[in-house]
């Protein structure tokens, strides 16, 4: 069996081959396993939240405290510098082992992955964007200049970049691979994956699909972390959807309008249950079918595994 053949029968038979991580012989090694896993993920969330307090009372003032599209991009750089910095400070000090093996080491595949990962999430985006045309979505014109949309699509890709990643360290980062560790793959992806679908679930016109549709996305991008090691593929997946959804198609994201697009304007019709109406296409069953597309084609993408590089780090996940 070939090494990518080989890569995508473990992650299908225990997402990774990880799921066996953490299980401890007798009941008092795993509940001291866990215990200690418990303690770390506490350790973070502290200092995370610490470091995100100081930041913010230096940089971020009152002014800037809204939800504008300069405001969200700012936050989540706040918030990518503090969970990187927390997530860093625990593996050196408690784990002892690189910075890098959080999975932000720079390997031989590091820009194929991002390049897959892009193509992942934007197809399937636009494969819910394709299924919502004939159920009523649709487009009409509006002003706009090729340099204004060429420069908007430049920096949003950016501010999305920052977002996702910021994202992807906080609930694919040092938090969920100390639980990979302790309770295995999926109970670790299934927990985390509803503490993210639990953080939208105040977002504008949220409604049961879309909660469920984000539980599926913190599936997908764990799934996608732990077939690569690589914080870089998952935020590009990340990625590749939500700028899609935002700055391509100008529709909502998670229930945000956050950008307007020259040239063209959505015009919303048909089931808000199918298309997703102003939650956008993750309130909706298109979105249901995309990311289990974008799930499709992490667990089965014949170019995709941990690189020997990260491999020789000894991430958290390997044990």
């Amino acid at each position: 069996m070939s090494e990518a053949r080989a890569e995508r029968a473990t992650v299908a038979g225990g997402w990774g081959g990880l799921g066996e991580v953490g299980r401890a012989p007798t009941l008092r090694a795993a509940l001291r396993t866990l215990g200690g896993a418990l303690a770390r993920v506490a350790a973070f969330i502290l200092l995370f939240a610490a470091v995100l307090l100081l930041l913010m009372a230096g940089i971020m003032s009152a002014d800037a405290a809204d939800a504008s599209l300069g405001a969200i991009f700012l936050s989540s750089a706040l918030m990518l510098v503090a969970a990187l910095g927390a997530g860093a400070a625990l593996i050196r000090w408690i784990d002892h082992r690189s910075v890098g093996a959080l999975g932000i080491a720079l390997t031989e595949r590091t820009r194929r992955e991002v390049g897959i990962g892009l193509a992942i999430g934007a197809g399937a985006l636009g494969v819910a964007v394709l299924l919502s045309l004939p159920a009523g979505l649709g487009y009409r014109g509006q002003d706009g200049t090729l340099v204004g949309w060429l420069g908007l699509l430049a920096g949003t890709f950016v501010g999305f970049a920052v977002a996702a990643f910021a994202e992807e360290v906080l609930f694919r980062g040092y938090p969920f691979q100390v639980l990979v560790r302790a309770i295995g793959a999926v109970a670790a992806t299934l927990l985390l994956s509803a503490l993210f679908a639990g953080a939208h679930a105040g977002n504008p016109e949220v409604g049961p699909i879309a909660l469920v549709n984000i539980f599926l996305a913190g599936v997908l991008l764990s799934v996608a972390y732990l077939r690569t090691g690589s914080l870089w593929f998952a935020t590009a997946v990340h990625l590749g959807w939500n700028w899609s959804m935002a700055s391509l198609f100008d529709l909502p994201v998670s229930g945000i309008a956050l950008v307007d697009a020259p040239f063209y304007e959505p015009v919303t019709g048909g089931a808000a249950w199918f298309t997703g109406g102003a939650f956008g296409p993750e309130g909706g069953v298109v979105g249901t079918i995309g990311f289990a597309a974008a799930l499709l084609a992490v667990l089965r993408w014949p170019r995709l595994g941990m690189a020997p590089r990260m491999r020789a780090l000894a991430p958290l996940i390997n044990g």
